[in-house]
């Protein structure tokens, strides 16, 4: 018994002390603009004893000890330690600063190379995932760059993932776009198409625009910046959640995420589903998207294993931006800023002329090997396999093409698609202006078949007509892509590191036409393929989006029309970098060398039997070197400079030439020479950065197109030059705890720098002679023209205000101006010519507002409302055309009405409900 009182004595004696030396901690955790940091590490110094924030950045931690530090953490922020003793339990507000190194903390481990604040010399703007979740609403993903420096971005045809980019006077073909440190960019025309990933908001964690040369080792085709989009990790407290959101025109998207978080053995997992659709806000431009993510993640001692795979099927109506079938702004007036020039009704269905299908997962396996404290192998490999196409119009009905208006009812601007219906089975089909007709019945078939309209009356059996009827092609352009990025980086001592590394790539694209839809007709009479001549094609083939989730479905035996060819790339590169970080000077070298192979394989235009199907590979060398030097002067202010060259290879047009296998004997390789200088300056409350860039961009190729004596010509012309320089401010202030004001401005001097000229081939890529003999010139005097489609002018101001707890209101003016149309070529062939289209600036409004509602068990939702362009302001997003007002012309606003013009969309909404547990 007595052993018994001694025993629990002595237990009540160490819990007594186990308690009083316990100290209960409380405190909130927000960042810079005083914003919550839910999920922030709290830990008590030189223990594993810690805690998370909730949802509104508070935390509760019973220490081990009376007293000591705990040490403060959080992705992309710099570590707090702050002291605690009995006396200092409540620790109150702690303010993280953003450490400049967001994007290294967030990445799923590979090969990405993000600029660091102070450290990285290159002008950079940063959006995290929450700026995305709140403010992108309904519009396009690379709408929500458009608040910064030397950006303009714009829906273009207005249909789902249509969007484009530029970036300081360069278009999206011209930056590099990557999504985890892996190319993106079209590997045979640069083109980066958005609505192949349109669920890519869903799972980027971050994205940093990099303007001009930006931080990336490898040999890509920066021009006018990169774009480096981060997706999610799976290094991710466990969690979930589920969002709902409802919009303008139908607009209705859900979609559900989880992460496991990280269990002991290492091992996390991440997964996204969602859907989107919609009536679209342009006429007949419905939609329906899918978005899938799914990451998995393995830590073993000194091996990190991350894979993703992700896509996005969609399928969307379109309105063209095909100049030919684009509406005027005469067509706009008439029928309404929503018109579109290919929409119609068939059988009372919604039917359009473009309809754009397309699904291209992405699936990386991400290797990292920290050999030791010192050095580490990072090695991505991926593959993508993109299906799909967009649909188009094919054939001429009564000699006459679907851009014709007779095909249009004149007070609706629709297309008579039961009418053209009507006509290609036979019946009489009637038409604007008094026109009918009837195709009639193929004597060889005894059925309506379409005829090629290429077809010349002598190749047609008797009795049969030219020009007889339309259909509705599919131009599919798949692709299987392959690569591999490795990268060995070592600090060579404190302050010098050295990284080099190869960049592996294999790509062949796969082209040709179906048939989408026979409108009415039996079959469709081709003749452009030389090894089968005059077939009758007769299956539809579907374009819905149940037919691409399978990408490994085999095309071989689809029945082709027009063409089919494929278009193979391969890609050998190497890069290293040096690296000096020291504590007020930071430095790179970079120099990178590529080889890329082109080959072209005809399977239409060659027979199977000749050589010439199939091209040798065209080897040509480029690469890049660059490199930048930045100085913190103090805490508050740093300057830096960089500068670059390029020597770019052309694109896979500029090789072979006019659509054959035929081999420019002279390609040149583009020549990009870019410098830059910025200064930054930084304080608690404010932070503000200046840039001055100028960039040169020679030997640029162009290819145009015309018409002599009925026969098709183009001139390929090489040595275009622009010359972009500019000037870029932004900045951010914290009046107060609960007030931002955000500022933008940026003004760009962009020009061609050259007058060209070149020589007319026909299509067997002979010159085209005058005459007296003598081959047709094109001289075009583009010498000091304004580069198009991108404003040379744009002003952002906006206030972030949280009125009360849980509540934010943000409000957004941008300015934009110095806008000139899109710049054709051959518009100036006349050195007396107008210059370019300037389009009327103008301004546009955004309002946002947030709520959150705090439920048990740290749940949470949030409740979010954007209205974009509050003002409903009518105003002209880009034109195709530089068609000057003369005297006498209609115009609107000053624009000659005959210019083929997209509207800007007027006021839209979106409302969303996201839970997260």
């Amino acid at each position: 018994m007595n052993n018994f009182k001694q025993l629990l004595s002595v237990a009540i004696l160490l819990i007594s002390a186990t308690v009083i030396g316990q100290t209960r901690l409380t405190g909130t955790v927000v960042d810079e603009t005083n914003e919550p940091l839910p999920g922030a590490n709290v830990i008590e110094k030189g223990t594993s004893n810690g805690t998370q924030t909730d949802f509104d950045g508070k935390f509760t931690l019973n220490t081990k000890a009376s007293s000591g530090a705990i040490v403060i953490s959080f992705i992309g922020y710099e570590k707090v330690e702050i002291a605690f003793d009995a006396s200092k339990t409540n620790l109150g507000t702690i303010q993280l600063k953003e450490s400049g190194n967001l994007l290294d903390e967030v990445v799923i481990k590979g090969i990405i190379d993000v600029v660091k604040d102070r450290q990285t010399p290159v002008a950079a703007s940063t959006i995290k995932a929450r700026e995305i979740q709140e403010k992108l609403g309904s519009q396009e993903f690379p709408e929500i760059l458009n608040n910064t420096p030397s950006v303009y971005a714009t829906k273009s045809g207005g249909g789902f993932g249509d969007a484009r980019i530029n970036v300081r006077g360069f278009s999206q073909e011209n930056m590099a776009v990557l999504i985890n440190g892996v190319p993106v960019n079209d590997m045979e025309n640069g083109a980066v198409y958005w609505s192949n990933w349109a669920g890519l908001s869903d799972v980027t964690t971050a994205m940093q625009m990099q303007r001009g040369l930006g931080s990336s080792k490898l040999a890509i085709s920066s021009v006018g910046g990169t774009l480096n989009i981060i997706t999610k990790s799976t290094d991710l407290k466990e969690g979930g959640s589920v969002t709902s959101s409802v919009g303008n025109n139908g607009y209705f998207k859900n979609a559900f995420s989880y992460n496991t978080g990280m269990n002991e053995n290492g091992f996390a997992a991440s997964f996204l589903l969602s859907r989107t659709a919609g009536d679209g806000y342009v006429d007949g431009t419905r939609f329906e998207g899918y978005n899938y993510f799914i990451g998995l993640g393995l830590q073993k001692g000194d091996h990190n294993f991350q894979f993703m795979l992700t896509g996005a099927p969609q399928v969307h109506n379109q309105r063209t931006t095909s100049f030919f079938n684009m509406a005027t702004l005469a067509d706009y007036i008439q029928y309404g800023k929503t018109y579109n020039y290919n929409h119609g009704y068939l059988n009372g269905t919604e039917f359009n002329w473009r309809k754009n299908f397309y699904h291209k997962p992405l699936t990386s396996l991400n290797w990292t090997w920290d050999i030791n404290e010192n050095s580490t192998l990072t090695t991505s490999a991926y593959a993508s396999f993109g299906r799909g196409g967009g649909t188009g119009d094919l054939g001429r009905l009564g000699g006459r093409f679907a851009s014709d208006k007779v095909f249009r009812d004149p007070n609706t601007g629709l297309v008579l698609w039961d009418e053209i219906v009507k006509a290609n089975s036979g019946q009489e089909g009637t038409f604007s202006n008094g026109f009918t007709y009837t195709n009639p019945v193929d004597p060889t078939t005894g059925q309506f078949i379409v005829n090629d309209d290429e077809l010349r009356s002598d190749d047609l059996p008797a009795g049969l007509e030219r020009r007889n009827g339309l259909v509705r092609r599919a131009g599919i352009n798949s692709h299987n892509w392959y690569g591999v990025l490795s990268n060995f980086s070592t600090q060579l001592n404190d302050n010098l590191a050295l990284d080099f590394g190869i960049d592996l790539r294999s790509y062949t694209g796969i082209h040709y036409q179906r048939i989408d839809n026979l409108l009415g007709a039996d079959g469709y009479r081709d003749n452009d393929d030389i090894n089968n001549p005059l077939a009758v094609q007769t299956t539809e083939y579907s374009s819905t989006i149940g037919s691409l989730w399978n990408v490994f479905k085999s095309s071989d035996d689809e029945e082709k029309v027009t063409y089919y060819n494929d278009g193979k790339v391969r890609w050998f590169g190497a890069f290293g970098q040096l690296e000096y970080v020291g504590d007020e000077v930071s430095a790179f070298v970079q120099g990178a060398v590529s080889q890329q192979g082109f080959k072209r394989i005809d399977y239409f235009r060659y027979l199977d039997s000749e050589p010439e199907q199939e091209t040798d590979w065209e080897n040509i060398i480029g690469g890049n070197i660059k490199g930048g030097i930045n100085w913190n002067i103090d805490e508050n202010h740093n300057v830096f400079a960089n500068g670059g060259y390029y020597s770019k290879q052309p694109l896979f047009d500029a090789i072979f030439l006019n659509n054959t296998n035929d081999v420019n004997s002279n390609p040149r390789n583009e020549k990009v020479i870019g410098v830059e200088a910025g200064y930054g300056y930084k304080n608690d409350r404010f932070r503000a950065n200046v840039n001055l860039y100028r960039t040169s961009w020679k030997d640029r190729f162009i290819s145009i197109s015309s018409r002599f004596d009925g026969e098709n010509a183009t001139a390929d012309i090489q040595g275009v030059e622009q010359i972009h320089m500019g000037a870029e401010l932004d900045f951010a202030y914290n009046i107060t705890e609960d007030i931002t004001f955000l500022g933008m401005f940026s003004y760009g001097d962009w020009k061609y720098g050259s007058t060209v000229s070149a020589r007319y081939l026909d299509n067997n890529n002979s010159p085209i002679l005058d005459d007296d003999n003598n081959p047709i010139v094109e001289t075009l005097y583009l010498e000091d023209v304004r580069v198009g489609d991108a404003a040379q002018t744009t002003i952002r101001l906006g206030l972030d205000i949280k009125p009360f707890e849980n509540f934010k209101i943000d409000y957004n003016q941008r300015f934009v101006d110095r806008l000139y149309a899109r710049i054709n070529a051959e518009d100036f062939d006349d050195a007396d010519h107008n210059g370019s289209l300037r389009l009327p600036g103008y301004a546009l409004a955004d309002l946002g507002m947030s709520y959150k509602i705090n439920l048990n068990n740290n749940s949470r939702l949030n409740l979010r409302l954007n209205i974009n362009n509050l003002w409903n302001t009518e105003y002209i997003a880009e034109s195709a055309t530089n068609y000057a007002a003369e005297e006498g012309d209609r115009t609107f606003q000053g624009i000659n009405t005959d210019n083929k013009v997209f509207f800007g969309y007027g006021r839209t909404w979106n409302f969303s409900v996201r839970y997260n547990f």
